[in-house]
């Protein structure tokens, strides 16, 4: 059973991300998207105001550069070649002006650097100038989505994370839907049902597993009665009544790795509104699962869901996008839209989603996480996707 990255895996994408820049034409590299660097890395950070870099230098060398709080931590997990330091933010010498000094030691001066972006940012106070006013020495170019493309094919490796997780996320639904009863509160189910399942999960996989992120977990974010017509909606600790409909969600975290699984459920009894609209959602992901394969692009899915819906009179009930990929982040391109025209390709992994939302009576939303691979596709996720099944009592 794998439940990490290897060391080997990590260095071998430092070494494709390397061969990119050449292709490119580009000496160096800063990055500051922390997707991004934990992928290259397997450095797992919570970012705040102080500003944490990867760079990767002329020799192809790889170096973190963060506040020496995080040091230690960095030394431990992170596979890289070198660990940079300066002490903390803003402090007297700005966190740049040191990032500054180690692109001059690196001999970055009249190189051409690719960056994901202009210089660090943060919702947490951080204020500091763009790498190029702080060392305009060098010529910059974007590479904002070089390392999200590498992200979007799958190793084996990765797939089976995104497997366990898919196997904790059903036992996490098991136990919400067990516990969901009329008259209780959305977060004292959702909090009994993640506690359980992270418990056996936990105790099942023991010291191996590391979850950089939430081990599993099991909700409906407010979803519930008329509100789950709210396709994001937020947690409102309603009261769950006889009739409701329930849109549910639950993951599980596997060295970082996600996936999505959502159902459609109903408290105690269902209507023949609720049923007939419960039928067509299953429908139009029926439509979305044939289509996907190899080969297509991303809007050829959502195309033929669109049809689908207005063959049956309800484009104007729909408010997103058919899916989106998935992997370190719970949404990652490319995206199962009209607008996107990636073309699929074996190793991408998806969720597939497409929701009908009515105003005074509900939504309903399945959610499946699907593996693109040569011969069609694979749905990982296995909870039950029938009405009989998903009839809470």
């Amino acid at each position: 059973m794998q439940l990490s990255i290897s060391k080997e895996e990590i260095k071998e994408r430092q070494r494709r991300f390397a061969e990119k820049l050449i292709e490119k034409h580009i000496d160096a590299a800063i990055l500051f998207g922390g997707a991004d660097i934990f992928y290259l890395t397997g450095f797992n950070f919570f970012p705040t105001e102080r500003p944490i870099v990867f760079l990767m230098d002329t020799k192809q060398q790889s170096h973190l550069f963060l506040p020496e709080m995080e040091k230690d931590h960095a030394e431990n997990f992170a596979y890289v070649d070198h660990v940079r330091d300066y002490y903390e933010y803003p402090s007297i010498s700005h966190p740049m002006e040191h990032f500054r000094q180690l692109l001059l030691e690196l001999g970055l001066a009249n190189k051409v650097i690719g960056m994901d972006a202009p210089g660090y940012s943060s919702t947490m106070g951080y204020r500091g100038p763009k790498i190029e006013e702080v060392f305009n020495q060098a010529s910059y170019v974007s590479i904002k989505s070089l390392v999200e493309t590498m992200r979007m094919i799958k190793s084996s490796t990765e797939i089976e994370l995104i497997r366990e997780s898919c196997r904790w996320a059903n036992l996490a639904h098991q136990y919400l839907q067990k516990y969901t009863k009329e008259g209780l509160r959305e977060i004292e189910i959702s909090s009994r049902a993640t506690f359980d399942a992270t418990l056996a999960m936990s105790k099942t996989l023991g010291s191996r597993y590391t979850p950089h992120g939430n081990p599993a977990h099991a909700f409906y974010r407010g979803q519930i009665g008329e509100d789950s017509a709210l396709p994001h909606s937020v947690t409102s600790n309603a009261v769950i009544k006889r009739g409701d409909v329930l849109i549910s969600q639950a993951s599980a975290d596997v060295w970082g790795y996600k996936s999505e699984l959502e159902r459609t459920m109903f408290m105690t009894e269902v209507n023949d509104k609720q049923e007939e609209y419960f039928s067509l959602m299953k429908g139009a992901q029926e439509v979305a699962f044939q289509v996907m394969k190899a080969g297509i692009s991303c809007s050829e899915v959502e195309r033929a869901v669109q049809r689908y819906y207005q063959d049956n009179g309800i484009e104007h009930l729909t408010l997103c996008h058919v899916g989106h990929s998935i992997g370190i982040l719970g949404h990652e391109a490319p995206f199962l839209d009209m607008g996107d025209s990636t073309i699929m390709q074996s190793g991408m992994v998806f969720t597939v989603e497409p929701g009908i939302y009515v105003k005074g009576l509900g939504g309903f939303r399945h959610s499946d996480t699907v593996l693109v691979t040569d011969n069609g596709i694979e749905i990982l996720t296995y909870y039950p996707r029938n009405l009989e099944s998903l009839i809470c009592k």
